[in-house]
């Protein structure tokens, strides 16, 4: 591979081995497949199906992350081949300690080994030397636990994002950052005035010089994505006219709420005329699915598949 980064305006070191960007080999493979769905691994505790349940289900206890272990794999199998990517909540996994964080690494490695992407939602965002810590554990040529993209907070301001993008520019990664969350809270202050505009558009405004030099050689998308939740649709095609290629990240999609058409209002026209430009993810709705809560390993299986091929369906079909 050829030792030269694929951005333009960062200062990163010459002789750093990068890979594809991130942006080119999502958008890739979600055309290959024709629709944008991301499957969250939210694996909350409680609601484990009977089928990978182990002992009492305590986070201090071993076999829960046994469990977690054994739940995660099985649904990567169900997903591999079906999805390009695949976003693990790291709080799942460190609510078990050191357990879960080995867990998340297997889980990560699983992932890859079935060819699919990584996108961890770990929402960091700090200052100095912490934030190069977090970005080079994870996006870094060296990351101890390396994943294809991360989510991070804006909120410390631009400088808490450099490590990130700096990390990023090292190995071909991604970063979401948040700009307009699917939470009931998100108006608390993301939509505050800031000079007669709300603060997310402030901060998509922000991110457009980031974006761009980010850019994928091969696809056109910026490897410097956007949080912008499906619940609400109406803020899409603002933040799109603030940032025309940069890749959403839209969670709400299914259990929260948010239509697969409202998931992919801010989606533009891609070669052949379907509908790109980011990812639609999905975690509840795939994971704990009606039906799936049983200890038959075909009827868990059954359910989730159903669960996979409709929002597979209902995506497909709100792209087209």
């Amino acid at each position: 591979m050829l030792a030269i980064s694929i951005y333009s305006g960062l200062n990163l070191p010459g002789s750093e081995v990068i890979q594809k960007a991130f942006a080119d080999r999502v958008t890739v493979a979600t055309r290959r497949l024709g629709h944008p769905l991301c499957a969250g691994l939210d694996p909350h505790l409680d609601r484990f199906p009977p089928l990978f349940r182990r002992g009492g289900m305590a986070p201090e206890a071993p076999e829960t992350a046994a469990a977690l272990e054994a739940f995660c794999l099985a649904m990567l199998d169900r997903l591999a081949g079906r999805v390009a990517i695949v976003k693990p909540q790291i709080a799942f996994f460190e609510r078990l300690g050191w357990r879960g964080i080995q867990v998340l690494e297997g889980v990560v490695a699983a992932a890859r080994e079935r060819d699919l992407l990584v996108l961890l939602d770990a929402k960091r965002g700090d200052i100095g030397s912490t934030a190069r810590g977090y970005a080079e554990a994870y996006l870094g040529s060296e990351a101890v636990l390396p994943v294809d993209a991360i989510t991070a907070n804006p909120y410390l301001g631009l400088d808490a994002l450099e490590p990130f993008v700096d990390a990023a520019g090292e190995t071909g990664a991604g970063v979401f950052v948040l700009v307009k969350t699917s939470n009931p809270g998100s108006g608390d202050f993301q939509d505050r005035s800031l000079g007669g505009r709300p603060l997310y558009e402030r901060v998509a405004e922000s991110l457009a010089g980031i974006a761009e030099r980010m850019s994928g050689p091969e696809t056109g998308w910026s490897s410097l994505g956007a949080v912008v939740g499906a619940t609400y649709p109406e803020v899409h095609h603002r933040i799109r006219e603030l940032l025309p290629r940069v890749l959403f990240l839209v969670p709400g999609y299914g259990a929260q709420g948010g239509g697969a058409k409202e998931a992919v209002a801010g989606f533009v026209a891609g070669p052949g005329g379907r509908l790109e430009g980011g990812l639609v993810n999905s975690s509840r709705g795939i994971l704990f699915p009606p039906g799936s809560d049983t200890d038959h390993v075909s009827s868990w299986e059954r359910a989730v598949d159903e669960a996979l091929d409709r929002a597979i369906s209902e995506l497909g079909e709100a792209v087209r």
